[in-house]
């Protein structure tokens, strides 16, 4: 083949799509097994990572000053009948070539050259350049075809796979998606962990694999804003990870960040952007809630109250990244009823005391609202009643507000343990009051022993006659009977806990007596009853 057919036929610049996702082109490595170039007896003079360049496109040339044509990406194919004639010449036509960005180099033989110049090939090892040797004569057309033809295959590919992208978030946003939905269907399409971080680097919403926590959530903090300052910089950290803001407006809530993960046909970055859009729209509609917390914190509690997580050193992980500290903190469990006090409030007077918190919403065993709280506390500044009365000063109508505290925790057990019994002793103390549970060792003995079936059924069978009373006629018997029992030996201050006048409350207990079948003044009753109505949680609230 004469070297006149193979020449590019124009002196400008290469044209190329713009925009070329390198995510969606072929790889060095890639258009060497095709079979045009299978067919050229290809070698692999320097390969190793050089070979994974992305290319974009394919260019033939015998010019010796080539490189100032190209714009980068660009597997160059050359008879060298034009390359420079010294090897010192040679070097710096290699080195034009890796300093435009070109993704390989391949020299056919047989018509300038028999074998590859030591002085190319050297040039080509120190600067990483991947470098190929063609040992039969082909037609370079039908090399610019194949690695053409790939190239625009894979735009199209990516092209499709963007639109489909884009439909997917677009529809989420239109159809006001939550923000954990978005971020599971990112993680989905990214086969990769993703986590939706606030300004401040805490961990609010985390789609991760089972059994991946510890690993992807451990020392979050320190390891984002790592990442932020890398991605900032242009650079690739050592990790990976890749960012993308959640901003609109000029305002911006937090950021996404994708672990690594399989390559997307439509781009990685592409994805997680069409993500950020989503999210963004949500704050938008969102007016003045705050969506993202409301979902973070469930995020954190749920999991924790329900068990639901692999090991206590994966949700301590969690916890943390989320930001509230586990390792050598006091934690604690509180569970608050009444005028259903915001979460927000609760977590400023954490703050304030030197403290993380996350509280939740959500309804007690009896329907009751309740606000459940995981507390954290430096271990020199353990939980005291300054600190609940300050909680109480703290929130709108905080004199209606009773609390419930579980016991002090150092580890995600301890601290799974105090919260149910915060919730299962959230009836017990009156509005405006505070109840220990390690002070009441038999309140603390039922917790742990709540779901037991044996004293269920003692309270079903001691207390059924006055629950169906009540249903039947909407009456307060339980609530009598729990202020009797708070009060023994004090009737007066047992009616006026229960709200009634003293006349009111005999005839009450009266009628306890007789539908029950007891003798109130009995001690051991007294216990037995007592039991029955903390082993109910309908009771407590």
């Amino acid at each position: 083949m004469e070297p006149s057919e193979r020449r590019h036929l124009t002196s400008g610049p290469t044209h190329r799509p713009a925009g070329t996702a390198l995510a969606a082109l072929p790889t060095v490595a890639e258009l060497l097994e095709d079979p045009a170039f299978r067919a050229g007896l290809p070698e692999v003079v320097v390969g190793g990572d050089a070979l994974d360049a992305p290319v974009r496109w394919v260019h033939t040339s015998e010019r010796g000053d080539i490189a100032r044509m190209l714009d980068g990406r660009e597997l160059v194919l050359s008879m060298g009948t034009a390359w420079p004639e010294d090897d010192a010449a040679l070097g710096v036509f290699v080195d034009s070539l890796a300093d435009v960005g070109a993704s390989c180099l391949v020299l056919e033989l047989g018509t300038r050259y028999d074998a590859l110049p030591p002085a190319v090939r050297s040039a080509a090892e120190s600067r990483g350049l991947a470098l190929v040797v063609l040992h039969r004569e082909v037609r370079f057309v039908s090399l610019t075809e194949a690695g053409h033809g790939r190239i625009i295959a894979g735009q199209m590919t990516a092209l499709r796979a963007r639109d489909e992208v884009r439909e997917v978030f677009t529809s989420l946003a239109l159809r006001g998606a939550p923000a954990d939905h978005v971020v599971r269907e990112l993680a989905r399409a990214l086969g990769a962990p993703v986590v939706l971080e606030s300004l401040a680097h805490e961990a609010l919403i985390a789609e991760i694999p089972a059994g991946s926590e510890q690993t992807v959530l451990a020392d979050w903090e320190r390891r984002s804003r790592a990442a932020h300052r890398e991605a900032q910089a242009g650079a690739h950290g050592e990790e990976g990870w890749l960012v993308v803001p959640v901003d609109a407006r000029g305002k911006r809530w937090g950021s996404l960040v994708a672990l690594p993960g399989q390559a997307h046909p439509a781009g990685r970055a592409n994805v997680l952007s069409q993500g950020a859009i989503a999210l963004a729209l949500g704050r938008l509609a969102d007016g003045g809630r705050d969506e993202w917390a409301a979902i973070a914190r469930r995020h954190v509690l749920d999991p924790l109250l329900a068990g639901r997580f692999a090991t206590p050193e994966a949700m301590a992980a969690r916890l943390e990244a989320a930001g509230v500290p586990v390792e050598g903190r006091l934690l604690y469990g509180l569970a608050l009823r009444g005028s259903e006090p915001s979460p927000a409030e609760i977590e400023a007077w954490a703050l304030a005391a030197g403290g993380r918190a996350r509280a939740l919403a959500m309804p007690s065993r009896s329907g009751a609202a309740l606000t459940v709280v995981l507390l954290s506390l430096p271990a020199h500044r353990p939980l005291d009643e300054a600190a609940t009365a300050a909680l109480q000063r703290a929130l709108r109508d905080g004199g209606r507000v009773a609390i419930a505290v579980g016991r002090e925790a150092r580890d995600v057990d301890g601290a799974t343990l105090a919260l149910h019994e915060a919730i299962d002793n959230a009836g017990e103390p009156a509005a405006g009051t505070v109840l220990w549970v390690e002070r009441r060792p038999l309140a603390r003995l039922l917790s742990s022993l709540r779901d037991d079936h044996r004293l269920l059924d003692h309270g079903e069978r001691v207390l059924s006659p006055i629950v169906e009373h009540d249903q039947r006629t909407s009456g307060d018997l339980q609530r009598v009977l729990r202020a009797a029992l708070a009060h023994p030996g004090n009737r007066t201050a047992a009616a006026r806990a229960a709200h009634l006048s003293r006349s009111v409350f005999y005839q009450r207990l009266e009628l306890i007596e007789t539908l029950l079948g007891v003798d109130l003044e009995d001690g051991e009753t007294q216990t037995a009853l007592h039991v029955a109505l903390l082993s109910r949680p309908g009771a407590r609230d």
